[in-house]
This record gives C-alpha cells, structure tokens and sequence, in this order.
C-alpha cells in the first residue's frame, strides 16, 4: 500500500467519524466543530485527486467563512435543545431509510451516469497543457451549464425559502411603508375644521368680573 492510499483511507475514516458526530452530537457547538472537521477532510480528499482547486476553494469558502459564520450563529442563539433530544431515535428509521435511498441513488448516478470517464480532470488538463481550474470552468459553463444554473436556482429558492421561514412580523414596530409616504397629498396631512365660537358661561363671567372689582 502506497502512501497515498494511506492518506486516502485516513482522511476517509476520520471524515466518516465526524459526519457521524455531527448528528449525534448534543451541543450544537461541537457539532458545527465536527462539520468543519469534515470539510476538511474532504478537502485532503480533493487534494488527492489533484483537484487543488476544489480542495482550497472548500477550505477558502467553507472552512475560512460560511463555517466560522455558523459557529458565530450558533455560539449567539445559544441554542437549547436538550428537551427536544428524544425524538432523534423516534425518527431515525425514517431518517436512516432516506439516507440509505440517496447513497444508492448517488452511488447509482456515478456508476451508470459516468462509465466513460477514463481519465480525471487533471490528466486531462496535463495533456491538454492547460490549467485544471481552466478546464473545469469550460466543463462547468459549457457541457454542464444547465446543471449549474439548476443548481444556482435551487439554493437561491432555499436561501428564500430560509428567509421566509424565519421572518417573524412584530406586532410593536413603528415601520412606514415608504410607498405610502411618497403617494401622501397636503391634504392628507392637515385638516382644517370649521367649529363655532363658544363663549364663557353665565358663572364664568360672575367670576371673572368679582376679580376684577377686587
């Protein structure tokens, strides 16, 4: 055994055993530590297969933002869900069967949808005497494209699906709508009312006038 299937076989049990911690893990904390963990195995994976781009890109994005992002998150909310903890084993089966259904359909989809790739990116770039990073984006934006943009489409709907299920309306806010302030007349915002002139009372006048003989 060669050192890089070593290195393979590392980065690969130690990524199995952090994707297992972090969905059973009971602090949200660790288990974001333990997704970071993941990525960066993933990235030594990547790594391997001579995708340097891919493996720094996961490390650049992943690990050095959108992760260290959560963790912020999460160390903020403060998050308490040691009450909620007992329907993990209620749903596992359920969870367990889906899982095994996607790994299939991904194993299924690499097996059948890709028998003629023969060779990896980067041998082609190496023969083609280009960059892999340049034949990935020509792979990317053109065989690929409609895949990409499906892709693109299907995580902006989550972003607004994300938003929309977190956006709570509060009750107390004193927000305008600024539509309603440009459309707003003179007259909407002063009223002139005619009203008649009252005059004092009888025992008013009786007091008023004892005052002033004093």
């Amino acid at each position: 055994m060669d050192y890089q299937t070593g290195f393979f076989y590392l980065f690969s049990a130690v990524m199995l055993f952090a994707a297992y911690r972090v969905i059973t893990s009971r602090n949200p904390v660790h288990a974001v530590l333990y997704l970071m963990l993941a990525f960066s195995q993933a990235s030594g994976l990547w790594l391997l297969l001579k995708a340097e781009f891919l493996g720094l890109t996961l490390v650049l994005v992943y690990l050095g933002a959108v992760m260290v992002l959560f963790l912020f998150v999460v160390m903020m909310l403060d998050i308490k869900l040691d009450g909620d903890r007992w329907g993990f084993w209620q749903n596992f089966p359920l969870a367990a069967s889906l899982g095994a259904l996607v790994a299939a359909e991904l194993i299924a989809v690499l097996w059948i949808g890709f028998p003629k790739l023969v060779a990896p990116v980067a041998e082609q770039a190496q023969a083609a005497n280009v960059s892999n990073t340049k034949l990935l984006g020509q792979l990317m934006y053109t065989k690929y494209l409609y895949p990409v943009e499906i892709a693109a489409v299907i995580l902006l709907v989550a972003m607004f699906a994300a938003i929309a299920l977190t956006l709570r309306q509060r009750k107390d806010s004193k927000a305008i709508d600024p539509g309603l302030q440009v459309r707003v007349r003179a007259a909407d915002r002063l009223v002139v009312v005619k009203m008649a002139a009252t005059k004092p009372s009888a025992p008013a006048q009786a007091v008023a006038a004892e005052e002033g003989k004093a």
